[in-house]
């Protein structure tokens, strides 16, 4: 438990440091993350991942910025620990530079993933890597040949708590602290190897013994390409996940 707690204040004040950090322009905005996610184990070896986002632009309710399906194949290692590969595509809405047309991404991804599950908390960790092919801009109404590519690496820190005597039993109220970095790596990465950090603090609610709604308030801190633009984001996260075994039972 020492280590998990040490783990969550690092990340923490990384996260503190990031933001305080001089900026020159700042772009603020408030948007709404909603998305289901389900991860469903076929066998004791092979699962299946699956989540779906939709975000919206500004002041929450005001247009759309983007949507994403991602799918994948996990192995599992153990219980505890599982392996993932698979394929993402991102839909970026109408934006400053594409204003009248929407840009497709592409995006394959592998990660490693495990766990530490106890009646008085749970912990997730997880390190994904990106392949990102993004549609390559000619005006505001057109797209042009080919792709942009980069690498992104991701590390994510999910902790939750009990609130309430029945735990993470259906009925139970948790708190939930959540803390995920991402790094842009590569050659033609000039002025932002970090790209942002992504920091939420909120509530979980078990509707059930394999389904959980997470709802609260995230932080996004970017910052964009040019090295001395960046967006802070303050978003309302609503997610659906659910841990699914379809296992045929033993004996």
């Amino acid at each position: 438990m020492k280590k998990q707690a040490l783990t969550i204040l690092s990340l923490l004040l990384f996260s503190v440091a990031v933001m305080a950090q001089p900026v020159k322009q700042i772009n603020e905005s408030t948007q709404l993350w909603t998305a289901y996610l389900a991860q469903a184990r076929l066998s004791d070896q092979w699962g299946l991942w699956t989540d779906v986002h939709l975000r919206t632009k500004e002041d929450l309710v005001s247009g759309l910025s983007s949507s994403i399906v991602r799918v994948g194949l996990m192995y599992y290692l153990n219980d505890h620990t599982k392996l993932t590969a698979g394929y993402a595509f991102i839909n970026h809405f109408p934006a400053e530079g594409h204003a009248h047309i929407s840009q497709p991404e592409h995006r394959p991804w592998q990660q490693i993933q495990w766990h530490n599950n106890g009646p008085k908390s749970r912990l997730t960790q997880w390190i994904r890597l990106e392949e990102r092919y993004r549609r390559r801009i000619l005006n505001d109404s057109e797209l042009a040949d080919g792709y942009t590519y980069g690498t992104r690496v991701r590390y994510n820190l999910l902790a939750a708590f009990p609130l309430t005597k029945k735990g993470f039993t259906p009925g139970g109220l948790s708190l939930v602290l959540n803390d995920e970095v991402h790094l842009n790596i590569g050659r033609k990465v000039v002025y932002n190897y970090f790209d942002q950090n992504r920091f939420f603090v909120g509530l979980g609610y078990q509707l059930g013994r394999h389904t959980t709604l997470q709802t609260g308030y995230m932080n996004v801190f970017q910052q964009l390409s040019a090295g001395n633009r960046y967006r802070n984001l303050h978003t309302a996260r609503v997610f659906l996940l659910q841990n699914l075994d379809w296992r045929k039972p033993k004996g």
